[in-house]
């Protein structure tokens, strides 16, 4: 084995059973630490100019002392169905380039990982578009009267006594449903797939290109495990930097129930002008070099503990 070459473990080579159950495992603890994050961007994302936070540091503060610990986890058990979402996109990228090597002939991983990435985010957001209007309402309520200036995110009047009988997110999913019926839980697909189709297949695009980048910069001895780590942050940066708008956009449309890409588009445009580039980038970079990071460390792992045993000897850790 060439040691300055990276090898990508390919879907042939493992024990689908036990990558399959390390993956959700994986996907649960991930979201675990990374929800605090999601909350602290979305609200950044949808206020409006700097009305109740001035940046993410002050967001993290500002939800624990008015909300608590807990507001930093605000939909969190409907987020979680994400896993579900999580599953299907990694089962769908695996096969996809298992597809595009058998039949495609396709060998640059560059390739397979752009088109793999896309298909599998199409897959991933048909299933948890729902799961994530519901949660981004949730996240950005700031559950009291004292904290009204943060309640005004959210489109949705909920009823009190609505509240008091099923609770928060049972009763967002009725009102969601009473104000636009089943079209309401999709609310944003479209902007959601023109975000996180592109951000999927240029981020792992870019992973293989960092990976490939990488391996000839560092000493022989290098940890090919710390090169996929650092080629994942990199990657996740550059996407949180390329895509933020499309993110800024999706988000809006979802939270402030918009009904057209193009309303969505001017009425950022008109409220923040140029602004709409950055808001709440630094948020987004943090979450996704965080998480590149993380979903990497956990992904190869999960990979190369999944090898068959006529593999183990051929992959570096």
């Amino acid at each position: 084995m060439d040691d300055k070459t990276i090898t990508t473990i390919e879907w042939s080579m493992m024990d689908k059973h036990r990558f399959l159950a390390l993956s959700t495992v994986n996907s649960l603890t991930l979201r675990s630490i990374l929800y605090p994050l999601t909350v602290i961007k979305t609200r950044l994302q949808v206020q409006k100019h700097n009305s109740v936070y001035k940046g993410t540091f002050d967001a993290f503060v500002k939800i624990i002392e008015r909300e608590g610990f807990r507001g930093l986890y605000k939909g969190f058990m409907i987020n979680t169905m994400q896993v579900v979402s999580g599953i299907g996109y990694i089962i769908t990228y695996e096969k996809i380039r298992d597809i595009l090597t058998k039949y495609g002939n396709i060998k640059d991983s560059r390739i397979k990982g752009l088109i793999g990435g896309g298909i599998g985010s199409i897959v991933s957001q048909t299933i948890i578009t729902p799961f994530d209007v519901v949660s981004q309402h949730i996240m950005v309520d700031s559950g009291s009267k004292k904290n009204a200036s943060l309640n005004r995110f959210s489109s949705l009047t909920l009823n009190k006594n609505e509240l008091a009988r099923y609770g928060f997110a049972v009763t967002v999913i009725r009102e969601l449903y009473r104000k636009d019926g089943l079209k309401g839980f999709y609310r944003g697909y479209f902007a959601s797939l023109s975000t996180f189709v592109p951000s999927s297949a240029l981020w792992w695009m870019f992973y293989s290109m960092y990976s490939e980048f990488l391996i000839n910069l560092v000493p022989i001895w290098t940890s090919h495990m710390l090169v996929h780590c650092t080629a994942g942050t990199i990657g996740g940066i550059t996407v949180a930097i390329i895509t933020n708008p499309l993110d800024v956009i999706r988000a809006n449309i979802q939270v402030h129930r918009l009904n057209s890409y193009s309303r969505a588009v001017n009425k950022l445009w008109l409220e923040e002008g140029i602004g709409v580039f950055y808001k709440g980038l630094s948020a987004r970079i943090t979450q996704s070099s965080i998480s590149s990071a993380i979903v990497v460390m956990g992904y190869e792992t999960m990979k190369r503990l999944s090898l068959g045993e006529e593999y183990r000897d051929k992959i570096r850790w």
